[in-house]
């Protein structure tokens, strides 16, 4: 029990989040008769959402900087049709779209990034001038060039295809075996390293139950996912865009609490002026934010179109609105300087577990967007309620009831004078 006291303190708001993406994945899959947590379904749930997954991770260092960006389904849209038609008409390889395509997102984003940090427009503003420029061009393009433009074959793979079978059988996938060993001992690692800097730090490190327990819990559960997603049917394996999304988040979560760069995104966010006062290039800090976001946009446009392997007149959508709802639902705060990429990403997979579960079980896109519009306003209302009270979260409510049951025991039995 100290341990769990140990593990918890100070921290506990954190793990809200998951135990709502477990009690969601629980429920439907309950509901559904065991229809969602299967190998198939589950790499369903990759390739459908790998997309907004990308773009939680930009959207993220957006709002943490103070802004919004409501283009990025037009921005996606635009790049995933000029990435199309480049590849179709022009005569240029695949991987040539492809890179064509990033040095599009790239362009566009230091369009945007230069009304907001050298003009002072608005994110908002900038945005929804955005939103209705590219989208006008994903249109143009797409009647001029025919309503759906086909991509080429070589590019299908990074959308739908899974990572390869090798070497002996096992009885699951060797490479999705492969990638949760290398999991697991990442986790080992990083569990030992936060020990060795206590150590450095204080003299004193975590009781070890606890590193046990922190270190044991997530291996266990990739050791479940590499199971899920290793023991499907022949052929199949852990989504290609899977991988891509792990090794963007890696590099985001570096880029975010390991760099300068990162430091002062959260410090323009935080509190802009003191920001300044301390040297922050607040124009060059926003220029990079809203550049990045269109970076990422164009990455995901690449994932949809291979997946689609064709465009159509409805790509990107809606998607800045569930970006946008993922972010919040992992917890970034509405007036900036608060977020985590990996809160993102887990905002980003209650949402599609949430539209799985509910399209597996036959409810209408109706009733499934009333029903995020309601998770989204009641994350953010309860998330605003507790700062404005001072109060810790529901996880936090229960370790403190933790806490206070044995001190309460002991006053209760202690003998008195």
């Amino acid at each position: 029990m100290t341990a769990l006291k140990e593990l918890f303190s100070g921290g506990a708001r954190k793990f809200g989040m998951v135990i709502a993406l477990l009690a969601l994945v629980i429920i439907f899959n309950l509901t559904t008769n065991g229809l969602v947590v299967t190998p198939t379904n589950a790499q369903n749930i990759i390739f459908g959402n790998a997309h907004i997954l990308v773009m939680t991770m930009g959207m993220v260092m957006v709002i943490i900087a103070g802004h919004i960006d409501l283009s990025v389904g037009s921005v996606a849209a635009a790049v995933g049709v000029i990435v199309a038609v480049a590849t179709r008409d022009w005569g240029i390889p695949w991987w040539a779209g492809v890179l064509l395509g990033v040095a599009c997102g790239l362009l566009i984003g230091a369009w945007q990034g230069f009304w907001v940090a050298y003009v002072g427009i608005p994110g908002f503003i900038t945005t929804l001038a955005g939103m209705m420029i590219f989208r006008g061009l994903h249109l143009y393009i797409s009647v001029q060039s025919g309503t759906n433009v086909r991509v080429p074959e070589e590019m299908w793979f990074i959308g739908s295809g899974h990572l390869p079978e090798w070497g002996p059988d096992t009885g699951l996938n060797n490479s999705t075996l492969v990638l949760g060993l290398v999991g697991i001992a990442l986790i080992v690692w990083g569990e030992l390293r936060k020990r060795a800097a206590a150590v450095r730090l204080d003299g004193a490190a975590p009781a070890l139950s606890v590193s046990i327990l922190r270190a044991g819990g997530l291996s266990i559960a990739i050791a479940y996912l590499t199971w899920l997603f290793g023991s499907g049917r022949p052929g199949t394996s852990f989504p290609v865009t899977g991988v891509i999304v792990l090794v963007i988040a890696a590099v985001y979560w570096f880029l975010s609490t390991k760099t300068i760069t990162g430091r002062h995104v959260y410090a323009v966010g935080g509190n802009r002026a003191a920001a300044a006062l301390s040297g922050v290039n607040i124009k060059r800090t926003n220029f990079l934010v809203m550049l990045n976001m269109s970076l990422l946009a164009s990455v995901a446009a690449i994932l949809f179109i291979s997946r689609a392997r064709t465009t159509g007149p409805a790509d990107g959508t809606g998607w800045e609105l569930d970006v946008i709802a993922a972010v919040f639902i992992g917890g970034a705060a509405v007036s900036g300087g608060i977020g985590t990429v990996t809160g993102s990403l887990i905002g980003g997979l209650v949402m599609a577990v949430l539209n799985n579960g509910l399209q597996l079980m036959g409810v209408g896109a109706a009733q499934t967007n009333m029903i995020k519009g309601m998770v989204l306003i009641a994350a953010v209302a309860f998330d605003v309620y507790n700062k404005v009270q001072g109060r810790p979260s529901i996880i936090g409510r229960v370790i403190d009831g933790v806490r206070r049951r044995p001190a309460s025991e002991t006053s209760a039995t202690a003998p008195t004078a």
